[in-house]
């Protein structure tokens, strides 16, 4: 009988992952967003070869600031307002991450933000999906396949939520799997987008919502007390919810009903120290809340701006808090709990695809 395999960056690559929060326009790659730059006559951007570019990417958004780090979607955004952009971006989208042995994703965007060349915002859905669907074809072919979920994103700034919840029930039957607002947490709270919570409650949909991250406990308590919501985007902020004590760590009421209910925290190590919400991934809470039987779930958030993968990520957390194969294997098993899927589908990529491939791994 053979050990375990050595827990390298390598070795992780080869296992398999589940990402819930990733955005579409957060991931492309720097060679993409120059051609398609070019092709669509956008001269805004602050490099002109692809390795300054993703090292421009990374440099601002390591500012420490949400705000700043909000400002690098600006250049991705302008490259994906025609029908070829979106579905070029989805398509690399779902073949970078089924090369990093990622076999489900839900991929979020702002359809929103993509109208600016005549779009609607079906037709912007519609091509995105077409990218998607393609990037799945070309990754089973490869060898590598994958199941991509899209989420659509409302602005927390903006007005349209109500109309972005409607249009992803329209399209849920045709790979949409729920809602989420994001955007600057602090003054644009939840509740704001009432109506369009309301309306998903009553349509039985699925919905996260970006809270505790640049913001703290009260952004976490709207979100599942007053808008409801099936997991929280980061959360990491569930923290201030939990005091030490000479008996352990002591859960207030926010954190002791996250973890009784099983609220899944779609946390984003790199990003969250990038952003500022942790001040170094060794104080990340991530493994606090892991002990404490959190469901906690891996993710990338960025892959451009954070220059990083779902093999990264769990390398980080790897290294950082000595985990092993076992504690990965529980982190990405957490996050197919959680999707935005079916349970029966759930539970065959659990069963079938999961659990054999971290078999191996284990030894």
């Amino acid at each position: 009988m053979t050990g375990p395999t050595p827990l390298t960056l390598a070795s992780i690559r080869q296992a398999p992952k589940a990402v819930l929060h990733d955005h579409l326009d957060g991931g492309l790659r720097p060679a993409t967003v120059l051609e398609l730059a070019r092709d669509c006559g956008y001269d805004q951007l602050p490099a002109t070869d692809a390795e300054s570019l993703g090292r421009w990417f990374r440099d601002s958004a390591n500012s420490g600031s949400l705000e700043r780090y909000l400002e690098t979607f600006d250049h991705t955004v302008a490259v994906m307002q025609t029908p070829e952009g979106l579905r070029r971006v989805a398509r690399e989208c779902a073949l970078d991450l089924a090369d990093d042995g990622v076999v489900y994703a839900e991929v979020r965007f702002a359809p929103e933000q993509h109208l600016e060349a005549g779009l609607t915002l079906d037709e912007v859905v519609e091509h995105t999906l077409a990218g998607f669907r393609e990037g799945e074809a070309l990754a089973t072919e490869a060898g590598t396949p994958i199941r991509v979920t899209c989420l659509l994103t409302a602005m927390r700034h903006a007005a349209r939520s109500r109309e972005i919840a409607e249009l992803s029930v329209r399209f849920r039957d045709r790979g949409v799997g729920g809602f989420d607002i994001a955007g600057a947490e602090a003054g644009y709270p939840p509740t704001r987008h009432l109506d369009a919570f309301e309306y998903l409650r009553s349509q039985h949909a699925h919905f996260t919502i970006h809270a505790g991250e640049a913001f703290g406990l009260p952004s976490i308590h709207e979100a599942l007390a007053f808008c409801g919501c099936d997991r929280l985007g980061h959360g990491v902020r569930i923290t201030d919810d939990i005091t030490d004590s000479a008996d352990g760590p002591r859960l207030g009421l926010v954190a002791n009903y996250v973890r009784d209910m099983r609220i899944p925290l779609e946390l984003c190590p790199s990003s969250n120290v990038q952003t500022g919400a942790v001040p170094s991934l060794e104080k990340h809470p991530f493994d606090v809340l892991a002990r404490l039987r959190f469901r906690v779930t891996v993710n990338t958030d960025n892959r451009l701006m954070s220059d990083t993968s779902m093999s990264r990520e769990m390398h980080k957390l790897a290294e950082t808090f000595d985990y092993g194969w076992s504690d990965l294997e529980r982190f990405t098993i957490n996050a197919m709990k959680s999707a935005f899927i079916p349970f029966p589908d759930r539970l065959r990529i659990i069963d079938e695809v999961i659990k054999p491939g971290y078999a191996v791994l284990l030894g």
